[in-house]
């Protein structure tokens, strides 16, 4: 009996002692955290205000201040008076759930429950690299929506997530899982075709918690025999995706490539187009005039080309990912310079989660600002979302969602790689 007691005091100390998902009660349950911001960048204006103090009271910001706040004595503090403070990061296009060995066939010989407990893990790494909210854009089984309602309930560390749960796709698409002979019968939870069809596929995954809905709207990179660039469903049956979705109150994001397929996406009505690869000069101006968010992944193709083949990726595919990754980013330097509205999306999944953070260069280098590319996951993505009453922003009434890096990263954006310390809801997970 005594040796049982005190494996359970042992087990106990050890929950206690890296759960950070009870770190709330340790930091705020009794008052009031002050945080001491040596340089707190305002992602609205790209203003940064010096000695400033944050309130935080429970999950949320409560004041904002500067350096003659009142902190009583004996009061919580959180001190980053050395560190650039931001609001916690946004990435807009993941694929959270997936097998943590990153073997491109590992569905094939693994159980779908691993790729779920690779989702947990993936959850955890992406909150720990500054990324506070994510958007999930496709999971079978509505398994991406199980880690959302794990991570709500505080029974496991991850960003809040906006989940999709299963794409839609045609028979054969992008969203159809097309490697196998028709002998083992296989087809993806989202597969639907004809205007009714996937208004009924739109319906099932608002019965089931989807935030939005995601569907294919053209060939894509890691399908086997499909084309990028080729459009996939009717302008009908997209319209028909739109309509249901907006009906729900839900969001539409649309994965397309190919110049046809975003413009079909565009002229039905979807929120944000996916990738954007082949954009020519009348997509773009469609996007601008129809306030059409487009969410290219610019980083990915980088590590694609150097770690594809040993992750077992064929050369079909890493030769689809070297043509669309060049176009992609001259689409998006153009689509830059015409002023179409942008978000940061990585497409993590196809790397591994929690180097989102690697993107803010490229994003850089092909066209934008620092302070542009830092707006792309902060204020931009949570317009996109729906959310830019809560997140994105340092400001009463927002969530405590915030990041601190060492370095301006309006001078250097690589500093957003390396996140010293991440705050989600007034909970510090890192350090």
């Amino acid at each position: 009996m005594n040796r049982l007691i005190l494996l359970c005091a042992l087990v106990l100390a050890i929950c206690l002692g890296c759960n950070p998902v009870g770190a709330q009660d340790t930091l705020a349950g009794n008052g009031p955290v002050y945080v001491k911001a040596g340089h707190l960048l305002n992602p609205v204006d790209g203003t940064v205000m010096n000695n400033a103090v944050i309130t935080v009271t429970g999950d949320r910001i409560t004041a904002l201040g500067g350096a003659d706040t009142d902190i009583p004595a004996g009061a919580k503090v959180v001190d980053l008076s050395d560190s650039y403070v931001l609001p916690g990061l946004i990435d807009m296009h993941t694929h959270i759930v997936g097998y943590l060995d990153r073997y491109y066939f590992a569905e094939y010989f693994q159980s779908p429950h691993r790729a779920v407990i690779g989702g947990v893990v993936n959850a955890e790494r992406t909150l720990l690299a500054g990324f506070t909210s994510i958007r999930n854009v496709g999971a079978p089984d509505y398994q991406d929506i199980a880690i959302r309602d794990a991570i709500n309930a505080g029974e496991i560390p991850g960003p809040r997530i906006a989940a999709s749960g299963p794409s839609l796709g045609i028979t054969g698409g992008h969203c159809d899982n097309n490697s196998l002979n028709h002998a083992f019968g296989e087809r993806s939870d989202g597969v639907a075709d004809g205007p009714w069809e996937v208004r009924t596929a739109v319906r099932k995954n608002v019965k089931y918690g989807a935030d939005l809905i995601k569907f294919c709207a053209t060939g894509g990179v890691f399908s086997k025999g499909t084309i990028p660039g080729q459009t996939q469903y009717t302008l009908e049956e997209m319209v028909a995706i739109v309509d249901e979705a907006h009906t729900h109150g839900r969001k539409v994001a649309a994965h397309a490539h190919g110049t046809e397929g975003i413009k079909r996406a565009i002229t039905a009505g979807v929120d944000s187009v996916e990738h954007a690869s082949y954009l020519d000069d009348e997509a773009i101006a469609m996007a601008k005039k129809n306030g059409t968010w487009l969410a290219m992944d610019i980083y990915n193709t980088e590590y694609t080309t150097a770690e594809g083949k040993a992750n077992g990726i064929p050369e079909e595919n890493i030769a689809k990912d070297r043509a669309v990754g060049a176009a992609q980013r001259d689409s998006f330097s153009r689509a830059v310079k015409a002023g179409v509205k942008m978000v940061y999306a990585t497409d993590a999944g196809v790397y591994p989660h929690g180097q989102n953070g690697k993107q803010f260069a490229f994003m850089v280098q092909f066209g934008m600002t620092p302070l542009q590319a830092i707006q792309s996951a902060t204020i931009n993505a949570a317009d996109l979302m729906g959310w830019q009453d809560r997140v994105g922003q340092i400001a009463p009434g927002f969530y405590a969602d915030l990041i601190a890096v060492q370095g301006d990263p309006l001078q250097d954006v690589r500093v957003l790689e390396d996140v010293g310390l991440v705050m989600k809801g007034g909970v510090v997970y890192k350090p």
